[in-house]
């Protein structure tokens, strides 16, 4: 009987391990051939085997010295400022909103959070043509401190999470720095927000990945003004046909680049920000 259920249990293992060990080769396969191919050095536009004959950084050099008509730096440069603009404006929305939820009591507090959870749970795109032509008559389109402003403007919706890692701080710390004479202002700054490392950690990336990866926003906002694209937008047009057979593999050396950044941060800071999704988790 026990040798028949650790036979079983041994079967039923080993077919979730085959699953797992498929489902990530299916994962892990379209990353590589991205990463093998912005490397390939084989003549052709387009790469005509799995793994490239040879290797080497021609590719990733015209990327950025052949400007002409796709203007690769630019739109590279662009994203990082809006990307750096949002990220910063939106995490101290965010923690600011979140803070003033969890430890300020007024009237109609519950009501104004039930509110910020139902406008997150639409979609933006629901709202991209409004917020088109508003800044259209603000003058604003194809600029990119329009950007700036549809990502970080609505940032304090998404006080959740942070408002979670907040309610785990014990209040007594607040109190006892509101009897030494601290300021609500002065307990957010030097007290509460030096002990939230992890949870401000996590809105940084979430703040900085949105801006740094979004096509659709962007698009619109830009239509045609080529020197103001984002990476995002910039990479969708090297598929254009007119530009498919001579920019595919530089489309993929972009792609790798795009990758760089968020991949960095999330390995420098990954303790931090697993710490603060499982601590912002709690109910508030």
């Amino acid at each position: 009987m026990i040798k028949s259920y650790k036979l079983r249990r041994s079967l039923a293992n080993a077919v979730i391990y085959i699953i797992l060990a498929v489902l990530g080769i299916i994962w892990v396969a379209p990353l590589a051939y991205l990463v093998m191919q912005s490397f390939s050095a084989d003549p052709g536009a387009v790469p005509q085997t799995l793994i490239p004959e040879t290797f080497g950084f021609n590719n990733y050099v015209r990327l950025f010295t052949e400007t002409e008509s796709l203007n690769f730096p630019r739109w590279y440069i662009n994203t990082f400022v809006v990307a750096c603009f949002s990220c910063v404006i939106s995490t101290i929305s965010v923690l600011m909103v979140a803070y003033a939820f969890s430890r300020l009591r007024f009237k109609s507090r519950k009501k104004f959070i039930n509110i910020g959870m139902i406008l997150g749970m639409f979609p933006g795109f629901m709202t991209m043509i409004a917020i088109y032509y508003l800044l259209k008559a603000m003058g604003l389109t194809q600029t990119l401190v329009a950007l700036v402003i549809c990502y970080s403007a609505g940032a304090g919706l998404g006080f959740q999470i942070s408002k979670g890692f907040f309610d785990t701080i014990p209040r007594a710390l607040d109190e006892a720095a509101t009897i030494d004479g601290a300021t609500k202002n002065q307990v957010f700054w030097k007290i509460i927000l030096p002990m939230s490392k992890p949870i401000v950690v996590y809105t940084v990336l979430t703040a900085f990945i949105g801006p740094w990866t979004d096509f659709i926003l962007a698009k619109i906002i830009m239509g045609d003004k080529v020197d103001n694209y984002t990476v995002a937008i910039g990479l969708q047009k090297m598929l254009d046909n007119d530009h498919l057979d001579k920019w595919f593999k530089r489309f993929l050396s972009g792609s790798v680049l795009v990758a760089v950044p968020v991949t960095l941060l999330f390995l420098k800071m990954q303790n931090y920000y697993v710490e603060g999704v499982t601590a912002g988790g709690v109910k508030g």
